[in-house]
């Protein structure tokens, strides 16, 4: 019964940062193209913090439990928020600030999380050391959501950030990369290391490119809160 209780405690303790996480960056997407002209998110019922709106079953749900359960640690993602660029009163720039509200929104839940460390810290038993561990789960989870989604690769917001910041003969045929953004990153992060670990080499662009990254920012945090910013 004790490990029935701890297994949901963990659980919890990785489901509600994921979810909250995955919620403000897509309803940021909206909150701000809304902002800078385009309606379609308000439109499509997405201008909202409730997370039923943005719930990707698999992506939301399925995956990071999958992940928490057989790899010890949880990702995931929520259905992207629509924008249409057209409707934005300067397409180009203002989807450059489309794209970086997301990580921006990850960014401030992480800062958030770490202020309220010294909190949860001074809390009793049961609840200040599940909060504790939460509260970590929910700066790195927050970080490395961030550093992922500002890698340059379309449809990730580091890819539209690329494409908005291009000469336009540039940016047409980047922005053509997000009909294969999925094999990439797939292809990057899982099947490269696969095959380089088969062939002896210890090289893992995921570890280096998104893990190290977010354990840095992480440790940033950690730090301006031991400081007292």
């Amino acid at each position: 019964m004790a490990d029935m209780g701890t297994t949901i405690a963990l659980i919890a303790a990785w489901a509600l940062p994921v979810l909250f996480a995955v919620t403000f960056h897509e309803a940021a997407h909206g909150y701000v193209a809304s902002f800078l002209g385009d309606d379609t998110a308000r439109q499509s019922g997405r201008l909202t913090l409730n997370p039923i709106a943005h719930i990707d079953p698999f992506g939301t749900v399925i995956l990071p439990l999958l992940l928490l359960v057989f790899v010890g640690f949880a990702f995931g993602y929520a259905k992207p928020v629509p924008v249409n660029a057209a409707r934005l009163r300067h397409p180009r720039r203002d989807m450059i600030w489309v794209a970086l509200a997301g990580p921006g929104a990850n960014i401030l839940l992480a800062l958030a999380g770490a202020l309220l460390l010294p909190v949860a810290a001074s809390v009793g038993a049961p609840f200040g050391p599940w909060a504790t561990q939460m509260l970590h789960v929910m700066v790195f989870f927050n970080c490395l959501i961030a550093i992922f989604n500002m890698l340059p690769i379309p449809p990730l917001d580091g890819g539209r950030v690329v494409a908005g910041l291009l000469p336009l003969s540039l940016a047409r045929p980047y922005a053509q990369l997000e009909r294969y953004g999925f094999l990439i990153v797939v292809g990057g992060l899982f099947l490269l290391p696969m095959l380089f670990r088969a062939a002896g080499i210890a090289f893992d662009p995921g570890r280096i490119l998104i893990l190290l990254p977010s354990q840095w920012l992480y440790d940033v945090f950690l730090s301006m809160i031991r400081l007292g910013m």
